[in-house]
């Protein structure tokens, strides 16, 4: 899940396959930059196989699954984005097993990817998308679960009316209301603030979390290789994407945060009316100490922390095992969803795999996002290995993360979220 790679030829195929169950069907939707259908016609389905031009067509398997064919060269250039979807007519597609998706040169029949599905209670999802980056397509492994069927997962994207019978799409739950300061924040910010609420609820309510309640606790790589991505604004601008999430999920509307490199160090808590000055003083990068100099520097402001005794190298495993500590001595009974962003870089994989199995039997989901390197050590495969009483990560990576919309950065965000929630809840993880 999350995972995504180029495709260099022009013609594929997106084929669902199944081992034994509920018939599951296919269907593709045409989406422009922002996420949403033009039309009806953007919708490609078994009752209607093309799509204008016929760039994009409903087709069969030889063993009888569905499929979907897309001539990526005679797509339009407001296309952006082909989701293929899967749903069942028969309760839900955790009756089906060994369902996968499966991209296929059209011309050649080569495999060029191969994606594994494990849905629970799902009764359509988001299986795997072809999108445009920098004029060049690629396809990403997305999993994306709803509760409320094809008609509700079509909605989502624009597609009105429903296009298939079945339960009608509830309504997005209205924001919460303000949390205490949000009405200090700058118009600007107070305005994207309440949007990306927005979006957070619509993320969450296609998990079938609609008024979940968890702590939310972010966690910043502040290694010298993220000097640049601090630099440009970056990171300043992924955590206010984050006090979003913050914001709706957390009963105060309050985030917990830490910084890490060679060392980790605690930030002041995150309050959404102190956002702007919040992001100034405590969104910075790592520095190597200075042998000898321990005066407190002059530019440091109450409350910042030193970065020269953070460092600059990646120790993970030390940060994880400072919010584990903090989770243990501070409990609440809610859930804690751990954000941590990193561009990579990880060597301590062994040490990280262990704080984070021994965290398997507490009530904390990790989901880490890369942000543009390419080595992520155990963080990008952990969610694969057996032996623990319940998957409590979730990775997945970008390669400009300026470049995604908040709707499909909270979607891929909190798409694990929800599954280790019923999971936990099921073993006694959570109460």
């Amino acid at each position: 899940m999350g995972a995504n790679l180029p495709v260099d030829v022009d013609r594929v195929r997106l084929e669902l396959g199944r081992a034994d169950g509920p018939a599951v069907s296919a269907a593709a939707l045409l989406l422009t930059g922002a996420g949403r259908v033009r039309s009806g016609a953007d919708l490609v389905a078994r009752d209607q196989p093309g799509a204008p031009g016929d760039a994009v067509r409903h087709v069969g398997t030889p063993d009888g699954a569905e499929a979907v064919e897309v001539d990526l060269a005679a797509l339009p250039d407001s296309t952006e984005r082909v989701a293929l979807c899967a749903w069942t007519g028969s309760g839900t597609l955790g009756r089906v097993t060994g369902l996968r998706l499966r991209l296929v040169a059209a011309g050649s029949g080569t495999v060029l990817a191969h994606f594994d599905m494990a849905p629970r209670s799902e009764t359509a999802l988001v299986a795997g998308e072809l999108y445009r980056r920098e004029g060049r397509w690629r396809f990403r492994a997305v999993g994306q679960g709803y509760d409320h069927g094809f008609a509700g997962l079509a909605a989502d994207f624009g597609l009105t009316p429903a296009p298939r019978p079945g339960p009608a799409p509830r309504p997005a739950p209205p924001a919460r209301p303000q949390t205490r300061g949000e009405e200090l924040l700058p118009a600007d910010m107070g305005e994207r603030l309440s949007l990306r609420k927005q979006q957070v609820a619509t993320s969450l309510r296609k998990g079938g979390l609609t008024g979940v309640t968890a702590r939310v606790i972010l966690v910043l790589d502040a290694s010298g290789s993220m000097s640049g991505l601090y630099a440009k604004g970056t990171v300043a601008r992924v955590a206010e994407r984050m006090a979003a999430v913050a914001a709706l999920l957390d009963d105060d509307g309050t985030m917990q945060a830490w910084t890490f490199a060679t060392r980790p160090a605690r930030l002041p808590d995150l309050h959404l009316g102190e956002l702007p000055e919040w992001l100034r003083l405590h969104v910075r990068v790592g520095q190597l100490g200075v042998i000898g100099r321990k005066k407190r520097p002059k530019s440091r402001a109450d409350g910042q922390v030193d970065m020269r005794t953070v460092g600059i190298q990646n120790e993970e495993q030390k940060v994880i095992a400072d919010v584990r500590a903090y989770v243990r001595d501070h409990p609440v009974p809610l859930p804690t969803l751990v954000l941590f962003f990193s561009d990579g870089g990880v060597y301590r994989s062994k040490e990280i795999e262990r704080e984070l199995r021994a965290a398997a039997d507490e009530p904390v989901f990790w989901q880490f996002v890369g942000l543009g390197r390419s080595h992520y050590g155990v963080l990008e495969y952990f969610d694969t290995l057996p032996g623990r009483t319940v998957d409590n990560v979730g990775f997945f990576a970008v390669d400009d993360v300026d470049q995604v919309a908040d709707p499909e950065l909270y979607d891929r965000l909190l798409s694990e979220f929800p599954l280790w929630l019923g999971a936990a809840r099921e073993v006694g993880v959570l109460r």
